[in-house]
């Protein structure tokens, strides 16, 4: 059964969201309950107003593969995708509770926690009006969860990239650590990628080019942010060919 469709800019979106932003406070560690709540919250408005919706979330708030130490790196990327799998569990609890269907896929097989990763099931699931949350990366080492965001938005045929961040888009130097930061309202992704700006890494910024899937950067920790700009309202930074 189909649901109605309200006049919106998107109607099919991926929104990444790091490890980090379903933690909470300061350290960035472990789930907030709180902060699972309201994300789903509105994730659940957004679905209401017909917008099909596909997540993808780090696993940095658990374990973040990339970050070094006594752990060969392949290994500690497989253990930061194992954690994207916890976080995308806790998450479809959440949205679960607010009435919403939602299915988590994972590229790393687990069929007592979720179902494997296959394109023509996500569809069916998307056509059906369900939430999709895929877990697992891209099931490779050395990927970000960025570049499966990208990956996953060029197989589902999404309009948009909606990265989620603690700053309200993209700057040019770090505005936690320097005052002078200077936001960009757009940018393209070639500017991002030879500019170096952080945001996201340049495998992801160039997969989004490829398919010409704009990419909008912004604050999730004001609320309403995430259906703001599902609904294609000017916020934060949107990187864009051209």
């Amino acid at each position: 059964m189909s649901r109605p469709r309200k006049p919106t800019r998107f109607k099919r979106i991926v929104l990444k969201l790091s490890g980090e932003s379903l933690a909470g406070g300061e350290h960035g560690y472990g789930l907030s309950a709180a902060v699972l709540k309201r994300i789903a919250g509105e994730i659940a408005e957004v679905h209401k107003a017909g917008i099909d919706v596909a997540i993808v979330i780090g696993g940095g708030n658990i374990f973040r593969g990339a970050s070094g130490g006594t752990i060969d790196r392949v290994a500690a990327d497989y253990m930061g995708m194992l954690a994207t799998v916890i976080n995308s569990v806790a998450m479809q609890d959440a949205i679960e509770k607010g009435g919403v269907p939602v299915r988590v896929q994972t590229a790393i097989e687990m069929a007592k926690v979720a179902e494997p990763y296959i394109r023509r099931r996500a569809m069916r699931h998307l056509e059906k009006g369900r939430v999709l949350i895929f877990a697992g990366g891209t099931g490779n080492p050395y990927f970000s969860t960025d570049t499966a965001a990208a990956l996953r938005a060029t197989e589902i045929g999404a309009e948009v990239v909606l990265k989620a961040t603690r700053v309200d888009g993209v700057y040019d130097r770090d505005p936690e650590k320097d005052k002078r930061a200077k936001r960009y309202d757009r940018l393209s992704y070639d500017e991002a990628i030879n500019r170096r700006l952080k945001v996201m890494d340049s495998t992801a910024f160039t997969m989004c080019a490829e398919h010409h899937i704009p990419i909008v950067v912004f604050n999730l920790n004001v609320p309403g942010n995430i259906v703001r700009a599902a609904k294609g309202e000017p916020i934060g930074t949107l990187v864009t060919g051209g």
